[in-house]
């Protein structure tokens, strides 16, 4: 019987530091394993997030779709993500999870990263997107990549069904070789822990398993307490009733670690155990698998500030305004497939240029633990999605009919 992709890596990353422990000497050998398992998920994020911005901004339908419902439901969506963010930014900067790991040789300045709020701005809407695309500035692709797939929806039938079914292939050709990417975690793993304990030590697991407190803990709140308030305050409705008429849908999140893969069930539960219009559900459900998550958008900010912490940068208020910025957009551009986020780590690790072997080696030992962590990041995004939906469906003047959740 084959083992499961998470047992893989566990194994492969006791391999990788009895390597470094028993053959110090011979780390270098292993270590391009892990850096160039770094270089392929580089590879594929830029057009991972343009072709699923895109068929998933142009499959929303007519334009006219994005009126009011479509207002409404942006608006929600990028609220309840930027609180997640909230989240995040104050634990991690509160319990400073990457701090006390020794600093590599070649540590970054502040000065580095330096940069203002209008360049922060300026740089989001791109002169030349080609340009963009091919010096890797990705808040200027996601940007072009809304704005593109916008445009789609207001083409004639036939053209717009074209674009929009040469996107959808590409992003799921796109799917289909960042899943064959993944499967090589297990080498990447080794070479990136073997690495990552000869240079660190093993105080980056001390700092590691504070960085899990720190997601879980955030997570946890966003789940146990955010959310419910921000429905109790839209919908003046018990949090509970609604959490009970989600319980399928919740476990089925967890273990499937995908929101795309839960998406019919969580529409279900929705329109049956909720009862929300199919008019609703059809169209805030599958672009909140698409654009809705909260707890990739938590994990985004606190995964970079800790990696951050672990390699001595001390960011300031402004820096520390532009992984917000990339955090939001990034978590709009990741699939709705396991461990999409880590993916789209990179993403704002390029924005404030962290980009050393360091770093990297970071992202290595994060994927190592992210398995737990992405199970209940998915919970996050379906209920969150599954709120939006019962909020959305109370301001245009629907009743809310609960009933127990089906098995």
């Amino acid at each position: 019987m084959k083992l499961k992709l998470h047992w893989q890596i566990f194994i492969a990353m006791g391999a990788g530091i009895l390597f470094a422990v028993l053959f110090k000497e011979q780390v270098p050998w292993v270590s391009p394993l892990g850096a160039i398992f770094m270089r392929l998920l580089r590879m594929i994020v830029l057009p991972l997030v343009m072709t699923s911005i895109i068929s998933g901004v142009a499959g929303i339908g007519d334009s006219k779709s994005l009126g009011r419902l479509g207002g409404k439901t942006f608006a929600y969506y990028i609220m309840t993500s930027m609180l997640a963010i909230l989240v995040g930014l104050t634990l991690t900067n509160t319990i400073r999870p990457g701090a006390g790991i020794p600093s590599p040789q070649e540590a970054f300045s502040p000065a580095d990263l330096d940069t203002s709020l209008p360049d922060i701005l300026m740089r989001i809407i791109p002169i030349n997107p080609f340009s963009s695309a091919a010096g890797g500035d990705v808040l200027s692709v996601i940007f072009f990549s809304i704005a593109f797939g916008f445009a789609i929806t207001r083409l004639p039938k036939g053209p717009s069904e074209t674009l929009q079914n040469f996107f959808k292939a590409a992003f799921e050709a796109m799917m289909a070789l960042t899943g064959a990417i993944i499967k090589l975690a297990p080498i990447g793993v080794f070479g990136l822990l073997a690495t990552a304990v000869s240079n660190m030590g093993f105080d980056l697991f001390q700092a590691v398993g504070k960085y899990m407190m720190v997601i879980t803990l955030g997570l946890s709140i966003h789940f146990l307490i955010v959310l419910p308030t921000v429905f109790f305050i839209l919908t003046r409705r018990n949090p509970l009733v609604h959490y009970q008429a989600m319980a399928a849908a919740m476990a089925f999140a967890f273990s499937s670690s995908s929101s795309a893969a839960t998406l019919p069930l969580t529409m279900k539960s929705v329109e049956k155990n909720v009862g929300v219009s199919n008019k609703i559900t059809s169209f805030v459900l599958p672009m909140g698998a698409t654009v809705n998550m909260d707890g990739t958008a938590l994990y985004e900010i606190a995964g970079v500030l800790f990696i951050a912490q672990a390699l001595g940068i001390d960011l300031n208020f402004t820096q520390q305004l532009i992984i917000v910025v990339t955090a939001l957009l990034a978590s709009i551009g990741a699939a709705a497939v396991p461990s999409a986020g880590l993916v789209m780590i990179f993403i704002v690790l390029e924005a404030v240029n962290i980009t050393t072997p360091e770093a990297y080696a970071l992202v290595g030992v994060m994927l190592g633990v992210d398995r737990p962590l992405d199970m209940f990041r998915t919970v996050v995004n379906v209920t969150s999605d599954s709120i939006g939906a019962a909020v959305i469906a109370h301001s245009e003047g629907e009743e809310l009919n609960y009933r127990q959740a089906e098995g």
